[in-house]
C-alpha cells in the first residue's frame, strides 16, 4: 500500500537549518531533522510507523487531506508532501501477529501434510496478495 500525506515543516527559531514537522492528518504525529533532507527522511518514519501501529491495533488509514487545504499557523513554515511504502515498512518493522484458526477437508490435509505446506505462510502469502489486489472481495 502507497500512501501520501501533507506535512508541515516549521524552521527551527535558533536558525540552524533544522525543522519540526507535523503531520496534520495523523494526531500526535511529529519529528523533526537537522536539515530538510533529514526532516523529510523523519517524516516518512514517523508516519510510516504511526500508520503501521493503527494497522496493527486493527484501526484504518485516515484520509490523506488535499495539501493546497492545508494551512500552517507559521510564517515560514512550508507545506510538503510525504510518500509512504507500507508494504516495505511493515516487512521491516511489523511485528504483531495474530492467531487465526482455519477449517480445510480431511483430504486437503492430509496433501497438505505430505507435501509440508506450512498452513500459515500459504494463507498470510494469499491474503497479502489479495490484499494488494484492486478487487473487491
Amino acid at each position: 500500500m502507497k500512501l501520501a500525506y501533507p506535512i508541515i515543516l516549521i524552521p527551527f527559531e535558533d536558525h540552524s537549518g533544522g525543522y519540526a514537522v507535523e503531520v496534520p492528518d495523523l494526531p500526535g504525529c511529529v519529528t523533526e531533522g537537522k536539515n530538510l533532507a533529514d526532516a523529510l527522511l523523519m517524516a516518512e518514519d514517523a508516519a510510516s510507523g504511526w500508520v503501521l501501529s493503527e494497522l496493527e491495533e486493527g484501526g484504518t488509514v485516515p484520509e490523506a487531506s488535499d495539501p493546497r487545504d492545508v494551512q500552517p499557523e507559521e510564517d515560514d513554515a512550508l507545506v510538503s508532501m510525504v510518500a509512504l511504502d507500507m508494504d516495505a515498512y511493515a516487512a521491516k518493522y511489523g511485528s504483531k501477529a495474530v492467531r487465526k484458526n482455519v477449517t480445510i477437508p480431511a483430504w486437503l490435509d492430509t496433501w497438505a501434510d505430505k507435501h509440508d505446506i506450512n498452513y500459515s505462510g500459504v494463507l498470510r502469502d494469499a491474503l497479502e496478495y489479495m490484499y494488494q489486489q484492486p478487487v473487491a472481495v
